[in-house]
């Protein structure tokens, strides 16, 4: 059991037969009354994210949640095939299960694979991807770093804004929680 007061971001609790992360707390000493910790979570198994708050110094159960090193191998209809690095064993998960990190998954790229008493409940990408612009607007001679954005579509289909400078067949690095451009690999 660990006590509300001990939060961290990234903690996974247990709470009404779910498993949660915890994405953001806030501890709130009001004037008149008890305080309390008003939390942001999100269910690892739905993917919902809900607000909840409980008073202080309340516990709740801490889960213990494996994390299995894990490379990304092929899609297979709507389930994706991911082999362990270690024992070379192989498992599927849905297409619905890993919609977000689709966006960012690339042939053999290694990922985390987040397990709960041997239950798959998804995916934790590495916090930075180098992905490819498959298709851009041309970059006018004249246009600075500091200035607008255009939209470049990446080798996954993912969509994002970066700068006019950026042409197609560039490699950029993604920012995976927010989906947005962090400069050109190198």
């Amino acid at each position: 059991m660990i006590s509300v007061n001990d939060f961290k971001t990234g903690l996974t609790i247990e709470v009404d037969n779910d498993i949660w992360r915890v994405m953001e707390f806030q501890h709130v000493k009001p004037g008149k009354g008890a305080a309390f910790v008003r939390s942001k979570l999100r269910n690892l198994r739905t993917g919902a994210v809900n607000e909840k708050t409980f008073r202080a110094g309340e516990k709740v159960a801490k889960a213990q949640i494996d994390n299995r090193k894990m490379q990304y191998l092929y899609a297979n209809g709507d389930m994706h095939a991911f082999m362990d690095s270690e024992t070379y064993d192989q498992i599927e998960l849905p297409e619905k299960s890993i919609e977000y990190e689709l966006k960012f998954l690339q042939e053999n790229m290694e990922v985390q694979v987040i397990q709960y008493h041997g239950e798959v409940l998804g995916v934790e990408l590495p916090n930075t991807v180098v992905l490819e612009v498959a298709e851009t607007d041309p970059g006018i001679k004249g246009d600075t770093a500091s200035g607008g954005s255009k939209p470049a579509i990446l080798t996954t289909g993912l969509s994002v804004q970066v700068p006019f400078f950026i042409n197609q067949g560039d490699k950029l690095i993604i920012n995976t929680t927010d989906s947005s451009y962090v400069s050109r690999a190198q």
